[in-house]
Protein backbone atom coordinates (compact mmCIF):
# COMPACT_ATOMS: atom_id res chain seq x y z
CA UNK A 1 0.00 0.00 0.00
CA UNK A 2 1.40 3.39 -0.95
CA UNK A 3 1.71 6.50 1.16
CA UNK A 4 1.53 10.20 0.44
CA UNK A 5 4.48 12.54 1.01
CA UNK A 6 3.00 13.35 4.45
CA UNK A 7 3.22 9.69 5.46
CA UNK A 8 -0.47 8.93 5.41
CA UNK A 9 -1.90 5.90 3.66
CA UNK A 10 -3.04 6.33 0.08
CA UNK A 11 -6.83 6.62 0.06
CA UNK A 12 -8.52 3.37 -0.91
CA UNK A 13 -11.36 3.76 -3.38
CA UNK A 14 -14.87 2.45 -2.86
CA UNK A 15 -14.95 2.78 0.92
CA UNK A 16 -17.55 5.42 1.60
CA UNK A 17 -19.05 5.69 5.07
CA UNK A 18 -21.50 2.75 5.29
CA UNK A 19 -25.08 3.06 6.45
CA UNK A 20 -24.87 -0.15 8.45
CA UNK A 21 -22.53 -3.08 9.00
CA UNK A 22 -23.72 -6.55 10.02
CA UNK A 23 -27.10 -5.09 10.97
CA UNK A 24 -25.62 -2.31 13.12
CA UNK A 25 -26.38 1.27 12.15
CA UNK A 26 -23.50 3.64 11.48
CA UNK A 27 -24.17 7.30 12.38
CA UNK A 28 -24.44 9.84 9.58
CA UNK A 29 -23.35 13.44 9.65
CA UNK A 30 -20.29 15.68 9.59
CA UNK A 31 -18.55 14.19 12.64
CA UNK A 32 -18.89 10.60 11.46
CA UNK A 33 -17.74 11.57 7.96
CA UNK A 34 -14.69 13.39 9.34
CA UNK A 35 -13.64 10.56 11.66
CA UNK A 36 -14.16 8.02 8.89
CA UNK A 37 -12.07 10.06 6.45
CA UNK A 38 -9.20 10.52 8.91
CA UNK A 39 -9.17 6.81 9.75
CA UNK A 40 -9.27 5.65 6.13
CA UNK A 41 -6.51 8.07 5.13
CA UNK A 42 -4.08 7.39 7.98
CA UNK A 43 -4.71 3.76 8.99
CA UNK A 44 -3.75 0.84 6.79
CA UNK A 45 -6.60 -1.49 5.79
CA UNK A 46 -6.07 -3.91 8.69
CA UNK A 47 -6.13 -1.14 11.32
CA UNK A 48 -9.04 0.63 9.63
CA UNK A 49 -11.08 -2.57 9.55
CA UNK A 50 -10.26 -3.18 13.22
CA UNK A 51 -11.64 0.26 14.06
CA UNK A 52 -14.86 -0.47 12.20
CA UNK A 53 -15.27 -3.90 13.76
CA UNK A 54 -14.63 -2.45 17.23
CA UNK A 55 -17.49 0.01 16.73
CA UNK A 56 -19.85 -2.62 15.33
CA UNK A 57 -19.17 -5.15 18.10
CA UNK A 58 -19.50 -2.54 20.83
CA UNK A 59 -22.72 -1.14 19.39
CA UNK A 60 -24.19 -4.64 18.92
CA UNK A 61 -23.31 -5.47 22.55
CA UNK A 62 -25.15 -2.34 23.71
CA UNK A 63 -28.17 -3.01 21.53
CA UNK A 64 -28.47 -6.59 22.80
CA UNK A 65 -28.68 -5.20 26.36
CA UNK A 66 -30.99 -2.31 25.58
CA UNK A 67 -28.34 0.25 26.52
CA UNK A 68 -28.68 3.84 25.38
CA UNK A 69 -25.44 5.34 24.12
CA UNK A 70 -24.15 8.31 22.18
CA UNK A 71 -23.68 6.66 18.80
CA UNK A 72 -21.85 9.58 17.23
CA UNK A 73 -19.40 9.96 20.13
CA UNK A 74 -18.71 6.24 20.22
CA UNK A 75 -18.20 6.04 16.46
CA UNK A 76 -15.77 8.96 16.41
CA UNK A 77 -13.78 7.46 19.29
CA UNK A 78 -13.71 4.04 17.62
CA UNK A 79 -12.44 5.47 14.33
CA UNK A 80 -9.66 7.46 16.01
CA UNK A 81 -8.69 5.21 18.93
CA UNK A 82 -5.64 3.54 17.36
CA UNK A 83 -4.36 6.25 15.03
CA UNK A 84 -1.54 7.12 17.42
CA UNK A 85 -0.07 3.75 16.44
CA UNK A 86 0.55 5.15 12.95
CA UNK A 87 3.81 7.01 12.18
CA UNK A 88 2.29 10.49 11.67
CA UNK A 89 0.68 10.47 15.14
CA UNK A 90 2.99 8.19 17.13
CA UNK A 91 4.28 9.89 20.28
CA UNK A 92 7.63 9.08 21.81
CA UNK A 93 6.67 10.64 25.13
CA UNK A 94 3.16 9.43 25.99
CA UNK A 95 1.23 6.17 25.65
CA UNK A 96 -0.51 5.67 22.33
CA UNK A 97 -4.01 5.85 23.84
CA UNK A 98 -3.17 9.20 25.44
CA UNK A 99 -1.77 10.50 22.16
CA UNK A 100 -4.94 9.21 20.49
CA UNK A 101 -7.01 11.17 22.98
CA UNK A 102 -5.15 14.34 22.06
CA UNK A 103 -5.73 13.62 18.38
CA UNK A 104 -9.45 13.19 19.07
CA UNK A 105 -9.56 16.57 20.83
CA UNK A 106 -7.94 18.20 17.80
CA UNK A 107 -10.25 16.54 15.27
CA UNK A 108 -13.37 17.33 17.26
CA UNK A 109 -12.29 20.93 17.82
CA UNK A 110 -12.44 21.31 14.06
CA UNK A 111 -15.97 19.94 14.20
CA UNK A 112 -16.98 22.64 16.65
CA UNK A 113 -17.61 20.26 19.55
CA UNK A 114 -17.76 21.77 23.01
CA UNK A 115 -14.80 21.37 25.35
CA UNK A 116 -16.76 18.88 27.42
CA UNK A 117 -17.63 16.73 24.41
CA UNK A 118 -14.06 16.88 23.12
CA UNK A 119 -12.86 15.71 26.53
CA UNK A 120 -15.32 12.82 26.38
CA UNK A 121 -13.97 11.66 23.02
CA UNK A 122 -10.45 11.68 24.47
CA UNK A 123 -11.58 9.94 27.65
CA UNK A 124 -13.23 7.08 25.77
CA UNK A 125 -10.02 6.47 23.83
CA UNK A 126 -7.76 6.62 26.89
CA UNK A 127 -9.99 4.31 28.93
CA UNK A 128 -10.08 1.57 26.32
CA UNK A 129 -6.60 0.58 27.58
CA UNK A 130 -7.55 0.77 31.26
CA UNK A 131 -9.50 -1.47 33.65
CA UNK A 132 -13.06 -2.26 32.63
CA UNK A 133 -15.60 0.51 33.14
CA UNK A 134 -19.16 -0.38 34.16
CA UNK A 135 -21.66 0.60 31.46
CA UNK A 136 -23.81 2.44 34.00
CA UNK A 137 -20.78 4.62 34.83
CA UNK A 138 -19.52 5.33 31.29
CA UNK A 139 -21.31 3.43 28.59
CA UNK A 140 -19.29 4.65 25.59
CA UNK A 141 -15.97 3.80 27.24
CA UNK A 142 -17.29 0.36 28.13
CA UNK A 143 -18.43 -0.19 24.54
CA UNK A 144 -14.98 0.60 23.17
CA UNK A 145 -13.46 -1.76 25.73
CA UNK A 146 -15.89 -4.51 24.68
CA UNK A 147 -15.35 -3.92 20.96
CA UNK A 148 -11.57 -3.76 21.06
CA UNK A 149 -11.19 -6.69 23.47
CA UNK A 150 -13.37 -8.91 21.31
CA UNK A 151 -11.60 -7.93 18.11
CA UNK A 152 -8.03 -8.06 19.45
CA UNK A 153 -8.01 -11.06 21.78
CA UNK A 154 -11.43 -12.67 21.28
CA UNK A 155 -12.64 -11.80 24.78
CA UNK A 156 -16.43 -12.09 24.94
CA UNK A 157 -16.74 -13.07 21.29
CA UNK A 158 -18.67 -16.19 22.24
CA UNK A 159 -21.59 -13.97 23.26
CA UNK A 160 -22.28 -13.10 19.63
CA UNK A 161 -24.11 -15.21 17.10
CA UNK A 162 -21.75 -16.67 14.48
CA UNK A 163 -23.96 -15.21 11.75
CA UNK A 164 -23.16 -11.74 13.12
CA UNK A 165 -19.40 -12.27 13.27
CA UNK A 166 -19.42 -13.95 9.84
CA UNK A 167 -21.19 -10.93 8.33
CA UNK A 168 -18.84 -8.54 10.10
CA UNK A 169 -15.66 -10.25 8.91
CA UNK A 170 -17.07 -10.61 5.40
CA UNK A 171 -17.66 -6.86 5.27
CA UNK A 172 -14.39 -5.90 6.96
CA UNK A 173 -11.88 -8.77 6.71
CA UNK A 174 -9.10 -9.09 9.27
CA UNK A 175 -6.29 -9.04 6.67
CA UNK A 176 -3.56 -10.22 9.02
CA UNK A 177 -4.62 -7.78 11.73
CA UNK A 178 -3.59 -9.89 14.73
CA UNK A 179 0.06 -10.28 13.79
CA UNK A 180 0.38 -6.66 12.69
CA UNK A 181 -1.25 -5.38 15.88
CA UNK A 182 0.92 -7.52 18.13
CA UNK A 183 3.94 -5.98 16.42
CA UNK A 184 2.61 -2.47 16.97
CA UNK A 185 1.97 -2.99 20.68
CA UNK A 186 5.28 -4.75 21.25
CA UNK A 187 6.98 -1.75 19.66
CA UNK A 188 5.08 0.57 22.00
CA UNK A 189 6.04 -1.58 24.99
CA UNK A 190 9.71 -1.55 24.08
CA UNK A 191 9.88 2.21 23.61
CA UNK A 192 7.56 3.13 26.50
CA UNK A 193 8.08 0.51 29.22
CA UNK A 194 5.75 2.22 31.68
CA UNK A 195 2.73 2.30 29.36
CA UNK A 196 -0.41 0.14 29.39
CA UNK A 197 0.74 -1.67 26.25
CA UNK A 198 3.86 -2.82 28.08
CA UNK A 199 1.79 -4.14 30.98
CA UNK A 200 -0.50 -5.93 28.54
CA UNK A 201 2.28 -7.59 26.57
CA UNK A 202 3.80 -8.87 29.82
CA UNK A 203 0.67 -10.96 30.47
CA UNK A 204 1.09 -13.29 27.51
CA UNK A 205 -1.58 -11.36 25.63
CA UNK A 206 0.20 -11.77 22.29
CA UNK A 207 -0.44 -15.51 22.26
CA UNK A 208 -4.16 -14.94 22.79
CA UNK A 209 -4.28 -12.32 20.06
CA UNK A 210 -2.50 -14.57 17.57
CA UNK A 211 -4.94 -17.38 18.37
CA UNK A 212 -7.99 -15.20 17.72
CA UNK A 213 -11.00 -17.37 16.81
CA UNK A 214 -11.87 -15.34 13.74
CA UNK A 215 -8.38 -15.82 12.35
CA UNK A 216 -8.95 -19.58 12.33
CA UNK A 217 -11.55 -19.02 9.59
CA UNK A 218 -9.97 -18.75 6.12
CA UNK A 219 -12.57 -16.08 5.26
CA UNK A 220 -10.99 -13.83 7.91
Amino acid sequence: MGTTPTGRSAVRPGRALPVEVAGVRVPAGRAADAAWTVCTEYADPALHHHSVRSYVVGAAWAQARGLDFDRELFFVAAMLHDLALTPPFDSHTVAFEEAGGHLARVVTAGLGWSGERRDRAAEVIVLHMRDDVAPDVDVESRLLQVGTSADVSGTGLEEFDPSFTDALVAAYPRQGFARAFVGLLEDQAERKPGCAAAALTATGWAERALAHPLDQDPAG
